[in-house]
């Protein structure tokens, strides 16, 4: 799995989850379609009346999810810029998704506008498999951030979090991050608080 297959996947599924927030800080979410996908970046668009429009312009952040029929998750957070241009990629958006034209009929179209993802932070959660696999990367020049749990040198080796993990992800008081949940389970039982939040 690579960060390009993952934005593949976004494609392939094409209607997923987009989430913003608000002038008042609050959460918001709706289904767009993901239009091209490309040397690792990801591109939609939307029109300028919308609140989906307003609230990129204001913040730019954008959260994204999908799945597939395999059960297969793709997460991506990053930053939505807007494009240059905006005619030629409204004309290129519409030759690759010719369903667009029945919704924005010959020049209605133009009043919606280009963003693309370059730089983020991406997610793959097969649930399909056993164990689950969970992978991260980065898109762009974005440093990647820790997820999951570590056991520190606090560890009395009880073997507990082996016993109890859901995934058998445990061996060795170490945890294999490819197959962990993040669930918390390990560090909630652990006897001693030996296992800690990675990232913090």
């Amino acid at each position: 799995m690579n960060v390009q297959r993952c934005l593949d996947i976004l494609r392939e599924i094409k209607d997923v989850a987009f989430a913003t927030v608000d002038e008042n800080g609050f959460p918001q979410i709706r289904i767009i379609d993901v239009m091209i996908v490309e040397n690792e970046k990801l591109y939609f668009c939307t029109a300028r009346g919308k609140d989906f429009y307003h609230q990129i312009i204001t913040n730019g952040q954008v959260a994204i999810t999908g799945m597939n029929k395999e059960f297969q998750m793709v997460r991506l957070n990053g930053k939505a810029e807007k494009l240059e241009e905006n005619k030629k990629w409204m004309d290129r958006i519409f030759e690759e998704n010719p369903s667009m034209n029945a919704v924005y009929p010959d020049e209605s179209r133009y009043v919606l506008e280009a963003f693309c993802i370059e730089k983020g932070d991406v997610e793959f959660f097969d649930l399909g498999k056993e164990p689950i696999v969970r992978e991260s990367f980065t898109l762009g020049n974005t440093m990647a951030k820790e997820a999951g749990f570590l056991i520190t040198d606090s560890c009395i080796h009880c073997g507990k979090c082996e016993r109890i993990c859901p995934q058998k992800c445990i061996i060795d008081c170490k945890i294999n991050q490819k197959h962990c949940l993040h669930c918390g389970l390990c560090a909630e039982e652990c006897p001693v608080n030996a296992i800690i939040k990675r990232g913090k």
